[in-house]
């Protein structure tokens, strides 16, 4: 079941993410031809005010269908100099447009993720974790705690002069820095202590890494902030600008020697993860399962909203990039041009893809081992 309930999940922010082009093109004057969930042999439809709305067979998405999408084929195939275009069609409305009705679906997931991660900040939540006191293995001969000074007992109470209560503030202080200086202000016996130290890359996950445990003799429950209406939006906006500061840096992880294999995520291994997700969190109760669910959500309409601003032509960051330089220079991009580059784009594409459906492979036969 769990594959099932990944599905549907990814099937809804893909839904979500083409009805902001759809509101857009409606906006702008672009005829929306067809509105589809799912792809494939069509299984039911219904034409309503000039839009087809259509159920498919394949369940993997959906898509928007604006006229004029293949005026640039056509451009292609007749060698024109430039697409030529009636005025309700994608490539027959103002440039500007056309970036607006591109960055509608992107931005439709990151209004999500702000959706979800208010819910999760109006709701708030319990969760067990260990005290800042930590543990360093003396069986290890050289960890970068160990090395710095750091001794068993410590207490790490602010990283980078943010205040660290518990062992979860560590972990996800020191996650979101690998390969960077950090300073360590650290409680030992009363006596205030800091220490500047070098995060270690993981390479397995693209995580930061100082070689620290956490002292399970101490077990904390804590519950999270919870805000009132306004303000978990407030928080629920902050969080999600912080999700993509930490996705942009993570963009930037992949070029340091990180194992992509296991640090990128294909689309099976993000279906049986968000599956579990719901089944796991629902198992151990409805509010469990609604944060789990939410802040998995947001995690992934964050990433959506990044990858597809990416200026490569087959995303909608391509489409936004033509427009922009179409309005810039004042006339219109030969196709011919668009196509080359179009080319490239693909290639890109292709490769991150390969990388990730090998390293869904990977890791489903080293589980199954």
């Amino acid at each position: 079941m769990k594959w099932l309930y990944g599905l549907l999940c990814l099937i809804f922010l893909i839904i979500f993410h083409e009805f902001g082009h759809f509101i857009a093109a409606k906006l702008f004057g672009v005829k929306v031809e067809s509105f589809s969930v799912g792809f494939g042999p069509i299984l039911f439809h219904k034409k309503i005010k000039g839009t087809d709305y259509r159920l498919s067979l394949i369940p993997l998405g959906g898509y928007c269908g604006m006229k004029g999408e293949k005026d640039f084929q056509k451009a292609i195939e007749e060698k024109l100099p430039s697409i030529s275009a009636e005025p309700d069609s994608l490539y027959g409305v103002h440039p500007f447009k056309r970036a607006l009705i591109g960055f509608a679906g992107p931005f439709f997931n990151f209004i999500f993720a702000i959706i979800a991660f208010s819910l999760i900040n109006g709701i708030g939540y319990s969760y067990k974790t260990y005290s800042n006191q930590i543990l360093i293995n003396d069986e290890v001969t050289s960890t970068v705690a160990k090395d710095a000074g750091l001794l068993s007992g410590d207490k790490i109470i602010k990283i980078n002069n943010k205040n660290t209560y518990d062992f979860f503030d560590l972990q996800e202080e020191i996650a979101v820095r690998p390969d960077e200086d950090i300073k360590l202000t650290i409680d030992r016996n009363g006596q205030i202590l800091e220490f500047v130290i070098h995060t270690e890359l993981e390479k397995s996950t693209g995580s930061g890494k100082i070689g620290i445990a956490a002292d399970t003799s101490i077990i904390l429950t804590k519950d999270s902030p919870k805000y009132g209406f306004f303000g978990a939006i407030g928080h629920g906006f902050l969080d999600a600008i912080n999700n993509i500061k930490i996705t942009l840096k993570s963009i930037k992880i992949l070029f340091k020697g990180v194992n992509l294999n296991t640090a990128v995520s294909g689309p099976a291994r993000v279906t049986e993860m968000l599956g579990a997700t719901v089944q796991e969190g629902f198992s151990a109760g409805f509010k469990t399962g609604i944060i789990s669910l939410f802040s998995f959500l947001g995690l992934i309409s964050v990433s959506l909203f990044m990858m597809n601003l990416l200026p490569i032509p087959v995303l909608d960051g391509g489409l936004i990039l033509i427009a922009l330089i179409e309005i810039i220079i004042r006339r219109r991009i030969n196709p011919r041009v668009q196509y080359y580059v179009q080319y490239i784009g693909l290639a890109f594409i292709a490769i991150i893809f390969i990388i990730a459906i090998k390293g869904d492979i990977s890791f489903f036969i080293n589980r199954g081992k």
